[in-house]
């Protein structure tokens, strides 16, 4: 008989779960859709029980699937949990949710935000938690509701709330009450959380107002979180092995377990993760620090940059300029000139995230001429990508002193081999993919491997982690940054 681990990637759209095999790869796979609440000037929330009750179905429906298949849950020697970061629950001692879940693209918190930079906390949340002062972060949000909601505020006061990320309130659930913890990872996120002693900042917490708040045990990644029977539907206890944060799922997935190795997904933003060793490092360009993952033996931090367009800007073409029918199309149109003859897309159109944080710019394409094209237009625009991505490695490097080793990409904007090659050409480092959309659920499953025994160390997984493709800078140097130095000067236009 093999054997498997039951992964589940609890995501703010949706729930997959997979199985897969000791070799890494997918055996089924089952996904289920999740509503998010939209109200407010930016509010978004999720139903808590609803989060819980879209598990267990993507959990029914994959098991289901691989019983059907001829397989046993006897097979099964661990389940791994990957989560949507900043989205928290807020629930009593019974366990009975106070409020909606507040999911992280929510913007309430704007005015809490520029509160507590007016109150001089800037520094010390940054130097102690690798963050910045932002909505996007949980602890902004839940002061919101501690000063908004009267029983929220009441809970708190009385010592009887509990919060806890979406791994921690599966894990709750999971185990009736029995486990409440949480991983580094998902700690790291909530501006509450020191990178330097993992522990609970009391100090940060006083200055909240939440000194009296109930946070869950924080734990290594892979570890050891508690056992479940998915309320009957496998018909015995697995135990649950590992609990992470999904991009920092991804990064481990990836393969990223040394300095400098990073991973960037690429889908309607960016986000880049960069290994940056066993010490935090607080940036000094616009990173954020936090924690990559963690064992019971050692504890890896890394660097993350979040650039704010890269599909995005690619879709205002396709359906606002009408450029194209289909991204497919772009890297055709790309190719079909020597270069963006002059032009630059600065695509913040929502700002521009890491390093500049420049959030109220707007987008703007420099250089036309009547010599230019669409072909130079699309061109600039996919062009726009490998830029960001060399600002934010830049920064990093410059951060840490860590040098960019190897990039492993992610997300749908992987199959334009465009946008790969000339990464590639600008980094002057190897880009490469594992052709693997569900990374982050391996990463999960991975760890939790880890924890459980089914793979012996690190070098086991990196023998594991094959790549399908890979792309190596080819370009003359002198050519490529001279193009870069005019992405430079736009951005400082």
């Amino acid at each position: 008989m093999g054997k498997y681990i039951l992964s589940i990637d609890q995501g703010t759209s949706s729930t997959k779960v997979l199985l897969f095999d000791e070799q890494g790869k997918v055996v089924c796979k089952s996904t289920e859709p999740l509503k998010s609440i939209f109200s407010g000037e930016g509010f978004v929330e999720q139903d808590p029980k609803g989060i819980y009750e879209n598990v267990l179905t993507a959990v029914k429906n994959c098991v289901n699937t691989f019983l059907a298949a001829g397989g046993s849950v006897a097979g099964i020697e661990a389940c791994g949990i990957s989560n949507q970061r900043e989205t928290f629950v807020v629930w009593d001692a019974a366990g009975n949710p106070l409020h909606n879940a507040v999911v992280w693209q929510c913007k309430r918190s704007v005015g809490v935000c520029a509160r507590l930079a007016e109150d001089g906390l800037e520094q010390m949340i940054n130097e102690r938690t690798g963050l910045i002062i932002d909505p996007y972060f949980s602890g902004s949000k839940l002061i919101w509701l501690y000063e908004n909601d009267q029983v929220i505020k009441k809970a708190v006061d009385q010592g009887q709330a509990y919060f806890g990320t979406v791994d921690t309130w599966l894990l709750f659930c999971l185990t009736k009450g029995a486990r409440y913890q949480t991983d580094y990872t998902n700690a790291s996120r909530t501006m509450f959380f020191n990178l330097h002693t993992l522990t609970w900042d009391a100090e940060l917490l006083e200055a909240f107002g939440l000194s009296k708040l109930n946070l869950p045990e924080p734990r290594p990644s892979s570890s050891l979180f508690g056992e479940t029977d998915f309320e009957g539907l496998t018909g015995m206890k697995i135990p649950i092995s590992s609990m992470i944060g999904d991009s920092h799922a991804a990064a481990f997935g990836e393969g990223c377990f040394l300095p400098g190795s990073a991973k960037a997904t690429l889908g309607t933003g960016c986000s880049i993760l960069m290994n940056i060793g066993s010490q935090p490092r607080i940036s000094g360009n616009g990173m954020i620090t936090t924690i990559c993952w963690s064992t019971n033996t050692e504890v890896k931090y890394a660097l993350e940059g979040v650039i704010v367009s890269c599909g995005a800007t690619l879709e205002w073409l396709k359906n606002e300029l009408l450029l194209f029918n289909d991204l497919k199309q772009t890297e055709d149109f790309a190719n079909s000139v020597a270069d963006s003859n002059g032009v630059y897309l600065i695509p913040a159109f929502s700002g521009l995230g890491a390093p500049y944080w420049q959030m109220n710019r707007k987008a703007s394409i420099n250089g036309l001429t009547f010599g230019v094209g669409k072909s130079h237009i699309i061109r600039a625009a996919l062009e726009s990508i490998p830029y960001q991505i060399m600002d934010v490695i830049t920064a990093m490097e410059e951060d840490t002193g860590v040098e960019l080793q190897e990039l492993m990409v992610n997300g749908g904007i992987t199959a334009n081999g465009f946008v790969l090659q000339f990464l590639a050409d600008l980094l002057n480092k190897e880009v490469a993919t594992k052709g693997m959309p569900d990374v982050s659920a391996l990463g999960a499953a991975y760890l939790a491997g880890l924890e459980c025994g089914l793979y012996r160390d690190l070098d086991q997984l990196a023998s594991l982690n094959k790549k399908s493709a890979a792309n190596y800078p080819t370009k003359n140097r002198v050519a490529i940054s001279r193009a870069y130095a005019g992405w430079k000067a736009a951005i400082a236009g």
